[in-house]
């Protein structure tokens, strides 16, 4: 009935539509509400920023007699693990095999470079969590999505929050932050945060926290598009230093309401959120084909790009 390819540019206006398509009708359908506003066109931010951080690395499912892309997913080959992207069926065609088909696609070959598959998924979504759990993925890590609505004049940072030791980011941080990364989370994605710091498309922003020697103790990076308001991928060695990075990040979203994830077992950042005002509009889980590392301080992982 299809076959799988790589995508190509050309396809970016139907895989746009297509993620627009089957995303609202299932938040709509389970959930009451859609997830994106302002017509497909808005959607063409995920092949972009995929393909410019792999090239090829996106996969479309084509149906055999009509042309239709009736599915698309990409994938991230990274140092130490893949992960795998937004995946979008065509509602029509939900249950026909292309969700397995292209997840067994991306784990043949994760399995060629002998490198774990990592990937964030809904909770409420029993059809695609019981997809990777039936191929063996198995969640390592539980997170709530939080939004604020910021007010125009900015967020009133509490008294006890410094923001002294956050300032912006420059290529010359990429080795601190790979570090800091990769002791907390156990994965390395440098060119990941070459990518947010250049920001040729003027979408991003990258912070970084320094401890009193200077060394960096945390980042976290953000998008700022119609297609994507949210804040993260980051990490960070404490609930203080994760306190100071978000609020830093939620006053560059005067009057809007990004939506950022947190881990749900650091009870001491989360009732700092409730606070401020956050609710919660979400669960997801960080999940994993192979091994994975004790977390080793505070995750926030982001869907703009997938980070696993």
């Amino acid at each position: 009935m299809f076959s799988l390819r790589s995508m190509n540019r050309a396809d970016w206006p139907r895989v746009a539509n297509l993620i627009y398509l089957s995303t609202n009708v299932w938040y709509e359908s389970n959930r009451g509400h859609s997830i994106f506003s302002g017509g497909p066109e808005v959607c063409e931010l995920f092949p972009q920023v995929y393909e410019d951080l792999d090239p090829e690395c996106g996969i479309v499912a084509e149906h055999k007699t009509s042309g239709m892309l009736i599915g698309s997913c990409f994938y991230h080959p990274r140092e130490t693990h893949v992960s795998l992207g937004i995946m979008n069926v065509h509602p029509n065609y939900f249950g026909a095999g292309v969700a397995s088909a292209i997840l067994r696609f991306i784990i043949d070959f994760a399995d060629q470079r002998d490198l774990p598959v990592r990937l964030v998924s809904s909770a409420m979504n029993l059809d695609s969590f019981s997809l990777y759990t039936r191929y063996g993925f198995a969640p390592f890590a539980v997170y709530q999505d939080m939004t604020i609505p910021v007010p125009k004049k900015g967020l009133e940072v509490p008294e006890d929050v410094s923001l002294d030791r956050v300032r912006e980011a420059d290529l010359e941080d990429v080795s601190g932050m790979g570090a800091v990364e990769f002791e907390i989370a156990g994965i390395s994605r440098e060119r990941d945060y070459c990518y947010f710091m250049e920001n040729d498309l003027e979408i991003w922003r990258t912070l970084v926290s320094t401890d009193e020697s200077g060394e960096i103790d945390g980042f976290l990076v953000s998008v700022d598009h119609p297609g994507s308001r949210m804040i993260g991928p980051g990490v960070a060695k404490s609930a203080e230093v994760a306190e100071a990075l978000l609020f830093a990040q939620l006053d560059h979203f005067r009057g809007k309401s990004p939506v950022f994830l947190v881990p749900v077992n650091r009870p001491d950042l989360v009732s700092r959120l409730y606070a401020t005002g956050a609710k919660n509009c979400e669960i997801h889980f960080g999940q994993v084909l192979g091994d994975a590392q004790p977390i080793r301080g505070i995750v926030m992982p982001t869907f703009m790009p997938e980070t696993g």
